[in-house]
């Protein structure tokens, strides 16, 4: 395998440029091959230059990993550089640091990438190669298919000379599959698709200052230097270099930002091209496997998968295993492929493992061709003291960060359940949502469901709040504390944040976030944001009580904006069209129901809340302005409380014939929004609504019915077979009696029964 030879005359220094695919595993295969062939005594790899000092860091590391730069202060200015044991800028860093060869990387710096990014417009965002994170940050690398200034895809274009329809398979067959990488046959390659291309100013930048670095290990007397780059960037590298006064022309005067660079895990899902990667592979898991195993890689492919299907209890012998891979190497051969490709395989699976089974297939893309593998960074990678208190914590509370979806169950009644709960709601607090709450299977407040999975975003979040506190706790604590001191804080949001404070076990902040609470609700007029707020403040006083928490002083503003809300009640409810009827209804249920948790944890009062509450829906019932639906819901609430004795009749006036439809139809809804089961256990109330629906014109049925199907919608099936049950028996009560009976008919029967009763003659 040769190399390119770079103004090496006679006995001068040696530059080889070796032109890869970011993410190959015959890529990274073929660089190791050729660095050790090579000796160099300097290696020079695309990446930040900040990151030299972090190279020595990598042999310890378990890709896949990624550098972060970022700027302290500005979470959305940061980007990843990433790596994966496949990946060739990987496996060359790896050989200098085991053979003590200096290795630096010679992109354009991240002090300048990411001030740049602050002007960056959208063609910018295409143009650079990258893609964005979930956060705003970007993932450094450049698609290997569609660049920047070209009209057509240069690899599409070399595969369609090589009549390939599929740029992705012709270079697993002319690079992945091969023992060898041919970097001649690609140099050239790319010198020709480049021919006249003339790159755009941030590939110019990233190309100048490749070439700078170039020079200046020339400089420093190195006489053997490999250059590891995209395969795209080799023609740029080789050959005559343009004059050093042009390239430091185009680098003269960029803009400068603080750069910090650090070494944090990767996910192979973050390394798909799915995930909007720029430089990113369709099958993460299938290029590890084809680094791992260079013996045999379908057979032990379609073993591993047959034991993946096993795992899931489907029925997979070694026969099925045995016919796949002879069909997979049928399918290659048919296709002159020199090697089973991940479509081969996958059809093999699909036909014989899966047995035509969609599902099955789908199992073995999730866990194998893309993977779940989360790398791991060491304890002497450079960390802000909140990421190591968290790897403390997840050592000693055993919860290990992984990148697939893991769902536990919590109970807060044991230690350890209880501090794992605590540390996923202080991260919560932080942005870090390690951890997403979900429905608990079990009954009470002491379970807690979580959906756990890591992002290599966390890492950053985690970096960015690092101002905050050298703990979890202690920032978590702070930034409750700030988040109550902003005026722009809503009052339910501020109750809120008592309830998180109080999941995440975080006394000191009590204090300050109730000072701010109890002076924001002694501001605040509206009622309808003291209803909103209320029910997390009920649901932080119950919390407390289940899980030993103080919250003196909770009581007594519970109380306080209880009693606001029923002087206020009486005035919010007047003049209400339906949108805003509908808002208001969800907070009477909502403050209703918070008010039967009070009333069961006994904080009382000179009048128990349930009691004062009780009395102002009583007083605003019996208005005769409310909304339909207001009123309906009221009398609902008053008789399922006992407080009613004449429901029937506030029914049959509120669906009077003097009543508009509509408004009647807004009183049903209101009144039924509790469920449907009264009917069928009242007679009464059934009789009014059945009757009030068969008189009304076809006309006014009409106007109605969609309110009255969204109201017998919300019922459940059986609840509505039993009231249709209910109505049909009712009907037939009413036409006892005036059948016609056919006594030809039954004559046969009566004689029989007489027979049976000894009457024959009768």
């Amino acid at each position: 395998m040769s190399t390119l030879p770079v103004a090496g005359a006679g006995g001068g220094p040696i530059v080889s440029v070796l032109g890869v695919r970011h993410h190959g595993p015959g890529s990274a295969r073929a660089v190791r091959q050729e660095l050790e062939r090579l000796r160099p005594d300097a290696i020079l790899i695309e990446g930040p230059p900040e990151a030299d000092p972090l190279v020595a860091l990598a042999p310890d590391l378990e890709p896949p990993v990624a550098l972060l730069a970022h700027v302290p202060g500005a979470p959305a200015r940061a980007a990843f550089w990433p790596f994966a044991a496949f990946s060739p800028e990987w496996q060359a860093i790896l050989y200098g640091t085991a053979a003590g060869v200096p290795v630096r990387f010679c992109d354009l710096p991240a002090a300048h990438s990411l001030a740049d990014d602050e002007n960056r417009d959208e063609t910018d965002d295409e143009s650079r190669g990258g893609t964005e994170g979930e956060d705003g940050s970007q993932i450094e690398g450049e698609d290997r298919g569609e660049t920047p200034g070209l009209r057509a895809d240069p690899i599409g274009t070399l595969a369609a000379a090589a009549g390939y329809d599929d740029p992705e398979r012709w270079w697993e067959d002319v690079v992945e599959h091969r023992g060898d990488t041919p970097f001649e046959v690609i140099a050239e390659a790319m010198a020709a698709v480049r021919e006249g291309y003339e790159p755009d100013e941030r590939e110019a930048r990233r190309e100048a200052y490749m070439r700078r670095t170039l020079r200046a290990a020339l400089k420093e007397g190195y006489g053997r230097i490999a250059v590891i780059c995209g395969a795209w960037h080799v023609p740029a590298l080789t050959g005559p270099l343009p004059p050093a006064a042009k390239d430091n022309a185009v680098l003269r005067g960029l803009p400068k930002v603080k750069a910090e660079l650090t070494w944090v895990p990767w996910t192979y899902g973050r390394l798909a091209s799915w995930s909007g990667y720029g430089a990113g592979i369709t099958s993460p898991g299938w290029y590890h496997h084809l680094f791992g195993a260079p013996d045999r890689p379908v057979e032990r492919w379609l073993a591993e998968a047959a034991a993946v299907l096993r795992d899931e209890g489907l029925a997979v012998s070694s026969a099925h295993v045995i016919e796949s891979v002879r069909l997979a190497h049928s399918l290659a051969a048919l296709r002159g492929r020199p090697l089973a490709g991940l479509g081969e395989v996958t059809e093999a699976a699909r036909a014989v493992l899966c047995e035509g089974d969609d599902l099955a297939v789908e199992l073995i893309q999730r866990r194998m061709v893309v993977g779940d593998r989360l790398g791991q960074v060491t304890d002497g990678t450079p960390m802000v003291p909140l990421q190591r208190d968290l790897r403390d914590q997840q050592r000693r509370l055993r919860l290990r960060p992984e990148a697939l979806d893991r769902e536990i169950d919590l109970d807060l009644r044991k230690p350890l359940d209880l501090d794992r709960s605590h540390l996923l709601h202080r991260l919560g607090l932080l942005g870090v949502d390690w951890g997403t709450p979900g429905e608990s299977r079990g009954k009470g407040t002491f379970r807690e469901t979580w959906t756990l999975r890591w992002r290599p975003e966390h890492d950053l979040a985690l970096i960015e709040q690092a101002a905050l506190g050298t703990t979890v706790a202690g920032a978590a604590a702070r930034r409750a504390g700030d988040l109550a001191a902003t005026d722009r804080t809503a009052l339910a949001d501020l109750t809120s944040l008592v309830e998180q404070c109080l999941l995440a076990d975080l006394p000191q902040a009590l204090p300050e976030v109730l000072a701010a609470l109890s002076a924001r609700a002694a501001l605040d007029t509206d009622v309808t944001h003291l209803m909103a707020a209320l029910p997390a403040m009920v649901r932080a006083h119950r919390y407390g009580d289940v899980r030993g928490t103080s919250v003196e002083g909770l009581a007594a503003i519970v109380r306080s904006m209880l009693e606001r809300i029923c002087v206020g009640l009486p005035v919010a409810v007047t003049g209400l069209d339906d949108d805003a009827a509908a808002g208001l209804l969800k907070h009477v249920d909502a403050v209703h129901a918070a008010v039967a948790l009070l009333e069961t944890d006994g904080t009382g009062g000179e009048v128990a809340p349930r009691s004062r509450w009780l009395v102002t829906l009583r007083g605003v019932s019996d208005r005769q302005d409310l909304h339909g639906l207001i009123e309906g819901r009221l009398t609902r609430i008053l008789l399922d409380a006992g407080e009613l004795d004449d429901a029937g009749d506030r029914m049959a006036r509120a669906m009077s014939r003097g009543q508009v439809p509509a408004r009647a139809a807004a009183w049903v809804e209101g009144f039924l929004a509790g469920g449907g089961l009264l009917l069928v256990h009242d007679p009464r109330l059934l009789s009014l609504v059945d009757g009030w629906l068969t008189g009304l014109s076809g006309e006014q049925f009409t106007d109605v019915l969609p309110l009255l199907r969204r109201t017998f919608g919300g019922f459940a099936a059986p609840e509505r077979r039993a009231i249709g049950e209910r109505v049909r028996s009712a009907g037939s009560g009413a036409r006892e009696g005036t059948q016609d009976v056919d006594e030809g008919r039954a004559a046969a029967a009566v004689a029989t029964v007489l027979a049976i009763l000894g009457k024959e003659d009768g």
